[in-house]
């Protein structure tokens, strides 16, 4: 009996592998794309630990490639074009149309298309998450690096870690889900920020 439980125990830790074997790093990123990029929208609540933003927590709002994140001390709506950045603090509003580059570094989802080009890729497998590495074949690249930890049954990201520059920032997300957006909702609502400073550097 014992024989057979360290057979079964043996034969389901060589299946586990070759699931793993048999998935590549981009096939697992195609799958976490899928996931968080819905036509409709997908929300998350996030914790962010960073050394060049400091630390945070709140939500964040998804719909193709426009986002939604909100925080006590930060929120940022971008609608595919434009980006207004409010400060809390001090009750300002930044205005701006940013880079591809730069939203990478504002959007931590972007970066999961980052295999496509440019960077290498490498995974390693645990029992319940893909674990994939991801390092840029250029200095040009703003982000130097990144991690990302894919939940194996729902294929959503768990934590996504990148280094930009010397600095390192890291997102723990929970609470994916897909739930229908309206547009509005990726765009800076004057009326409920009447002391906000409108400041446009367009």
């Amino acid at each position: 009996m014992k024989m057979k439980k360290i057979v079964l125990a043996m034969t389901l830790l060589l299946l586990a592998g070759a699931t793993a074997f048999a998935q590549t790093a981009s096939a697992v990123l195609d799958k976490c794309a899928a996931t968080v990029t819905s036509s409709e929208g997908v929300s998350a609540s996030f914790t962010m630990t960073s050394a060049q933003y400091g630390d945070a927590s709140g939500t964040i709002s998804l719909k193709g490639k426009k986002f939604c994140m909100r925080s006590d001390a930060t929120s940022m709506w971008f609608d595919g074009t434009t980006l207004w950045t409010y400060v809390a603090s001090n009750e300002e509003v930044n205005i701006s149309t940013p880079t591809a580059q730069q939203l990478q570094t504002l959007n931590p989802y972007n970066f999961i298309n980052l295999y496509k080009s440019g960077y290498k890729t490498t995974m390693t497998s645990s029992p319940s998450t893909f674990d994939i590495h991801l390092t840029a074949s250029s200095d040009q690249y703003r982000i130097r690096e990144a991690f990302l930890t894919v939940d194996k049954t729902s294929y959503a990201p768990k934590v996504i870690k990148m280094l930009t520059g010397t600095k390192w920032s890291t997102f723990t997300i929970s609470g994916l889900k897909k739930e229908p957006m309206s547009d509005s909702r990726f765009r800076f609502d004057a009326n409920a920020y009447p002391d906000a400073e409108i400041i446009d550097l367009r």
